[in-house]
């Protein structure tokens, strides 16, 4: 058994065990210790959004099978496009996702669901399913493990405030009084802490703008690597909680890829990482091989590649409402082709500054002149690689099981090598040798990007060729909605449009 260190996470606090070990019986015992009423069922929903099913605890006979057997839901109903065969699924609970809900009337136990079909086979469309097979299609191949982490950015919505009136691109890591919603943000952050979410920072972003009697500011939560699966889920459930808590407030919270005509929009940019578990090779301890000493290792320059190749098609999972491709379009520091570089916002990729080589020991002691003595040993390095393609209505299960298979391709690719070279930017202008190929401008581009590079998703059966078609069709059909209109041009076309696709993921 794993010990559980200390923990804001209520359930590992009393029991002194941590989520990854705990059994039903755990949970039984946590119920009672802790005065929970009732049992939340939790599952995304084939709209990336988080779903609930809410049990009374009755008795422990009740609270033991909703634990153990989960409960059967209307697949056709959650999945767009579903069959009637799919009428009935299973969801059945992951004990290690528990977490105490705060919100509602009564306290409950929450716990993320997986599904299973009518012969308890996992359910081959669903997201969590996808993902997981995925991470483990890597794996196996490679014997490397996906960790990522996603920068996740919202706007707050109310009437103006008065006093330090908002100052529209000037809320980058902004302080009160200048920044506005701290409580907000504070709040996410400690109820993260509390589900076991493991989270880096939150903070006030530069997007602000007052606009038609609203004031509009813009926030950003990064979280901390994990596997690709926990890396998903905790992305569903942290814009769950950003509603939730926006709305105890009385404020509106959105997502929204583009939500105003001069004020940038939200991204979903994920980094990520590839790390070897511990074994008698590392000395017993996980290596993240995208680094050495001297920077990004010939793996991690793989890594990047099988990004670049597959990101084309990547948008239709990261990019999924018309007003995505406005952002792309307007956004300042949006992605302007498909290449990479280092500490470079212009491409598509970016390998942030992560403390390669000897440069912490001399900040350290420059900074506190005089102290000495050893530094700490601070764990896996943090080197990531940063895919600056999504926004706020990416399917991340999708994006992130996308994702895997982009870097299995580069890791195997013999030319993966070669194709990072050509694309990496030079100079601060970001100049690439000819001109890189450019991302999707529309869902309708995204879609066809998807038709003809399909076969790196439905490989090994990873994404069903129906999940596929549904992604394509969905795209298509939001594309011929807005067809003819000339939304960049129109001003009241395109407030139309941002409203329809307001609330996303």
């Amino acid at each position: 058994m794993t010990e559980a260190p200390w923990t804001p996470h209520p359930i590992e606090r009393v029991l002194g065990k941590a989520r990854s070990d705990l059994s039903w019986e755990d949970l039984v015992e946590a119920v009672e210790r802790l005065g929970l009423e009732q049992v939340d069922l939790r599952y995304v929903g084939g709209d990336g959004r988080l779903k609930s099913i809410a049990f009374p605890i009755g008795s422990r006979e009740q609270l033991v099978a909703v634990l153990v057997r989960g409960e059967r839901v209307d697949g056709s109903s959650v999945f767009g496009g579903a069959s009637t065969e799919d009428s009935d699924v299973y969801v059945v609970p992951r004990w290690s996702t528990a977490f105490v809900n705060p919100f509602g009337t009564r306290p409950s136990l929450d716990l993320l669901c997986s599904f299973y079909d009518s012969d308890g086979e996992p359910l081959a469309h669903a997201q969590d399913q996808v993902v997981r097979r995925a991470a483990e299609e890597l794996t196996a191949e490679t014997g490397l493990v996906l960790e990522a982490f996603g920068e996740l950015e919202y706007y707050l919505v109310s009437e103006p405030d008065p006093l330090y009136a908002v100052e529209p691109e000037r809320g980058y890591q902004e302080s009160p009084p200048f920044s506005k919603y701290r409580q907000v943000r504070e709040e996410v952050l400690r109820h993260l802490a509390s589900f076991g979410i493991a989270t880096k920072y939150v903070h006030g972003e530069v997007g602000s703008a007052v606009e038609g009697g609203r004031q509009l500011v813009q926030h950003e939560i990064e979280l901390l690597p994990v596997p690709v699966p926990e890396a998903a889920d905790a992305l569903v459930i942290t814009k769950w909680l950003v509603r939730e808590v926006a709305h105890a407030h009385g404020l509106e919270a959105t997502f929204a890829p583009s939500v105003t005509a001069d004020g940038a929009g939200n991204g979903l940019h994920v980094h990520s990482r590839l790390v070897r578990p511990a074994d008698g090779r590392s000395g017993g301890e996980p290596v993240n091989v995208i680094v050495d000493n001297e920077g990004l290792t010939d793996t991690g320059k793989r890594l990047v590649a099988g990004y670049l190749g597959a990101a084309r098609a990547l948008s239709a999972f990261g990019n999924t409402v018309p007003t995505s491709y406005l952002r792309l379009e307007e956004g300042d520091e949006s992605p302007e082709g498909i290449c990479w570089g280092e500490t470079d916002r212009t491409g598509l990729v970016r390998v942030p500054l992560a403390w390669v080589g000897d440069v912490l020991p001399g900040m350290v002691a420059h900074a506190n002149p005089g102290t000495g003595g050893a530094l700490p040993d601070l764990g896996v390095h943090p080197q990531t690689v940063e895919l600056r393609l999504g926004d706020g209505s990416a399917d991340v299960h999708l994006l992130l099981a996308g994702m895997a298979l982009a870097a299995r391709r580069g890791l195997t690719d013999p030319d993966s090598l070669a194709q990072a070279e050509r694309l990496r930017a030079d100079g601060d202008d970001g100049d690439v040798a000819g001109d890189p190929e450019q991302l999707p401008t529309s869902c309708a581009e995204s879609a066809d990007a998807l038709e003809e590079d399909r076969a790196l998703f439905e490989a090994d059966g990873v994404f069903p060729g129906r999940l596929v078609d549904e992604t394509i069709e969905q795209l298509r059909e939001r594309h011929a909605a807005t067809r003819g209109r000339r939304t960049r041009k129109d001003a009241s076309a395109r407030e139309e449009l941002v409203r329809r696709y307001w609330h996303v993921g």
